[in-house]
């Protein structure tokens, strides 16, 4: 077989590229050659519409995987969040990464008395917003886009009480401020925490090289999360949060799904213990179990809701 350079696309925001560079030293650690090419993203140009505005599940990805497709690079790094449940015809997982942090976090401003009275807290999220909601129905809740700088500047230079961000970005790039609570009663983004690698389906160098990176845990608790996902058809855009973990101990996975309305007023949840056998429908089962609970008429709603 041809040795080859492998080129990593990436996206060109500081945590893209911390991610690109994790992988690249995986991949060097084992003797691969590789070169990192920045490519430009549509969702880090368009800062002004929500993203559920914009009509693009995967806008983070769409430019790299066109790249890829076109033949200017060979593999793309994502936060496993932002990428859809179908990619796009040709192009395949090939490696999930052993995943970080879990959780969403408060960033505030060092006074938290606004938790029990009135309170202005930024999020870009549907699934964010519609749970801070559910919790906290008198607060306002602001959109807030951008890469993780940038979401942390406009932090600091409006009068909002504090932003919800995922934990394992801010880590990751070492901006984890002090002042940050876990919001651990938030059900996380499905894969939130994981990174994971695409490929060409027809690029046998490169997929022998990448599944070496590959995390089975991982990779199957965020296939649980993300198949519950694509069940309750959410894309990227309604009030969906999903986390399976696996439990060594019990040879089991804990799963809890979760949809919202909205406006956070609705919430239809699901939490499962199975043995590890049985992982492959959890995703799926735990969905069918939602919509014939209510899911089906909530999830029409949304889609209503988010035509207007």
């Amino acid at each position: 077989m041809v040795e080859k350079i492998i080129r990593i696309g990436i996206r060109d925001s500081e945590l893209a590229l911390w991610q690109a560079h994790t992988v690249q030293k995986q991949l060097n650690d084992l003797g691969y050659k590789t070169e990192i090419t920045a490519v430009k993203s549509e969702g880090d140009i368009i800062l002004d519409k929500p993203l559920y505005e914009l009509g693009i599940t995967g806008i983070f990805t769409k430019t790299l995987d066109i790249a890829m497709i076109n033949g200017k690079v060979d593999i793309a790094v994502h936060s496993m969040k932002d990428v859809p449940t179908a990619l796009p015809i040709g192009i395949v997982q090939a490696a999930v990464l052993e995943r970080a942090n879990i959780l969403d976090i408060l960033v505030h401003k060092g006074n938290l008395d606004f938790l029990e009275t009135n309170a202005t807290i930024a999020t870009g999220s549907l699934r964010r917003q519609a749970q801070w909601w559910n919790k906290y129905p008198n607060h306002k809740v602001v959109d807030l886009r951008g890469n993780v700088n940038t979401r942390m500047q406009k932090l600091n230079e409006n009068k909002w009480n504090g932003a919800v961000f995922a934990a394992a970005g801010l880590e990751r790039i070492n901006l984890k401020p002090d002042n940050y609570i876990n919001l651990d009663w938030m059900t996380p983004a499905p894969a939130q925490g994981a990174m994971v690698v695409v490929a060409m389906a027809e690029d046998d160098y490169v997929l022998d090289a990448l599944s070496q990176l590959n995390h089975i845990e991982t990779e199957i608790c965020t296939y649980i999360e993300r198949q519950f996902l694509k069940t309750l058809e959410g894309g990227c855009t309604a009030p969906i949060g999903a986390i399976a973990i696996y439990n060594e101990i019990e040879d089991s996975i804990h799963f809890k799904g979760v949809l919202l309305s909205i406006d956070g007023k609705q919430k239809i949840e699901i939490e499962k213990a199975v043995d590890i056998s049985e992982w492959k429908k959890l995703g799926f089962n735990s969905a069918q179990e939602i919509l014939n609970n209510g899911g089906k008429e909530l999830m029409a709603e949304i889609k209503k809701q988010l035509k207007k």
